[in-house]
């Protein structure tokens, strides 16, 4: 198409997308916004929001183009509480998991390597894969780095390069009925192998 008829059909599809879920703001909430912008050109601050650009919003009743412009802020998106759910229950296992492993003797280890084979030879959380699990992936960092919840993990990648959830998942199958007896305890070494096998298809 020309170069018009291709700015009407993006024009046309960013409509499409935020006419769903229109921006609205109170009264209240546009003069809140508006004494903000003042502050904002009072104080020349240098940031990431144009005060201008959203003075012009408000008065033209221009909401659209807040998603346009500032799409990181006004999205649609949010966190699936069911992925949620599994990454927490991920994580807890792993840690259970690794805390159990790292007091165990030479001995115990050695066993697990070889009851648990090829998985007892390295007992680790490997995180989520990048390219098929971004979501649980996403939601582990955000856990770990922002919320500061299971800071046994905090400094690793957690990028596993390939998906391991359909193994997590037979995991917290074997994993949940011990997890009632763990309080205060932690995993033993033949619980540990059955978490382990549980990886295989």
């Amino acid at each position: 198409p020309s170069r018009a008829e291709a700015v009407r059909r993006l024009i046309d599809a960013g409509l499409s997308t935020t006419g769903n879920n229109k921006l609205k703001f109170s009264d209240g909430e546009k003069l809140i916004m508006h004494m903000l912008c003042e502050v904002y050109k009072h104080l020349k601050i240098n940031g990431g929001i144009d005060p201008t650009f959203i003075e012009t919003v408000l008065y033209g009743g221009h909401y659209w183009g807040l998603q346009w412009k500032y799409a990181g802020i006004f999205h649609d998106y949010e966190d699936d509480k069911k992925t949620v759910s599994e990454v927490v229950n991920v994580l807890d296992m792993w840690m259970f998991i690794e805390s159990a492993y790292d007091k165990l003797s030479k001995e115990d280890k050695d066993c697990i390597a070889k009851l648990a084979e090829p998985f007892g030879k390295d007992v680790s959380f490997q995180g989520f894969g990048g390219n098929y699990e971004s979501e649980h992936l996403h939601i582990a960092h955000f856990l770990i780095n922002d919320l500061d919840r299971f800071s046994y993990f905090k400094g690793r990648d957690l990028n596993s390069h390939m998906p391991l959830m359909e193994d997590y998942r037979r995991m917290l199958m074997v994993f949940e009925p011990m997890r009632q007896t763990l309080v205060g305890g932690c995993l033993s070494t033949k619980q540990i192998v059955e978490l382990l096998n549980a990886m295989r298809h």
